[in-house]
């Protein structure tokens, strides 16, 4: 099973950082996931040349909040030591400069060890189009807020989660061979077992994202997952074989 650092070890250090990401391959990590998006004054409507860098960031508020780190500064911190025998999953946060994503990872020699993850469709269709080496992941379900910490959303949030689950296996068979992903990101509590055997038989890998028990990481590993993204990669050293 694959285990994956969330931005790095976001739990032990600032997550989407250089130091982040030494702290998970010093945990031993198998990847590395980082966020990838472009700022208010890199919008795809503006000319190339005025456009800001690709930045690691989740979102714009955490971009604003803190020092600046570019995707070529990223990238190139993972072809030296301790990143240099880590894989990395750039979680496109954004569609649009799709292209330059692509070409940064490939200046570097990285497209054989990098992934791209999204839960934006049209932009695997266009990383496809772009190249058959990277590896792609469809990040499911679609969504831009965090919705469990929101106290008034959580019976919404369970109902659609049941829902989700019933329906998610004949999406991802219907849906993910078409994409050409290799990989499905899925939110811990839509995966079951039928979820796992449905990915498998499609030649697909399946990725739990965020898991920050020890206790739900092995119900998970039971299930099937091949990958579990952790803010804590500390945790797992203890979880069982």
């Amino acid at each position: 099973m694959k285990r994956i650092g969330h931005k790095g070890a976001a739990a032990a250090v600032t997550g989407n950082t250089l130091e982040s990401f030494g702290a998970a391959a010093e945990a031993g990590v198998d990847m590395i996931e980082l966020d990838v998006l472009w700022l208010r004054d890199g919008h795809t409507k503006l000319p190339a040349a005025e456009r800001s860098p690709l930045v690691i960031a989740h979102d714009w508020r955490d971009a604003e909040a803190r020092p600046r780190l570019t995707l070529a500064e990223a990238l190139d911190a993972f072809t030296r030591p301790p990143l240099d025998r880590v894989e990395i999953d750039c979680d496109l946060k954004l569609r649009g400069r799709e292209t330059e994503l692509h070409d940064a990872l490939r200046e570097r020699d990285l497209l054989g060890r990098a992934m791209v993850s999204t839960m934006e469709v049209p932009s695997l269709v266009e990383l496809r189009r772009l190249s058959a080496e990277l590896r792609l992941g469809w990040t499911v379900p679609k969504s831009r807020r965090d919705w469990p910490s929101i106290r008034w959303a959580r019976p919404l949030l369970y109902a659609g989660i049941g829902s989700l689950r019933a329906r998610l296996p004949g999406i991802v068979r219907r849906r993910a061979p078409r994409l050409g992903v290799q990989a499905i990101w899925a939110y811990q509590h839509v995966i079951t077992r039928r979820l796992a055997d449905t990915a498998h038989t499609a030649g697909i890998e399946l990725y739990a994202w965020t898991v920050d028990d020890l206790s739900r990481m092995q119900a998970l590993k039971t299930l099937g997952v091949d990958g579990i993204c952790s803010n804590d990669p500390r945790l797992f050293a203890e979880l069982r074989t």
